[in-house]
């Protein structure tokens, strides 16, 4: 696939973990009252927002002319959690730390 077929798709794998998954994420410890969750804890409820995304990811025509683009999301998509799993999305570890400051 050329990267003009994909940037869309990559601008989008750049905010949704920090937009959607650490935004639903902190939304859900601060309704339950959770003022200081650990990282770990943090990057799990993260990353259980962003399986939420699969469903995005088979949302193009099961056919030839999106195989590629669908087989991208869902590696770029799986390729986002390991790397908020593993501390190294700095969005979502600075997401962290705000709310562990300002929560």
């Amino acid at each position: 696939m050329r990267d003009d077929q994909r940037f869309e798709i990559e601008r989008a794998f750049d905010l949704l973990p920090h937009v959607i998954g650490a935004s639903w994420a902190t939304t859900w410890f601060r309704l339950n009252r959770i003022k200081s969750p650990s990282a770990e804890d943090f990057r799990e409820k993260t990353v259980e927002y962003m399986a939420l995304l699969e469903p995005l990811c088979t949302a193009f025509p099961d056919n030839d002319t999106f195989a590629e683009v669908s087989r991208y999301c869902m590696w770029r998509k799986d390729k986002e959690i390991e790397r908020i799993r593993d501390g190294l999305n700095d969005e979502i570890e600075k997401r962290h730390k705000r709310y562990l400051d300002y929560g």
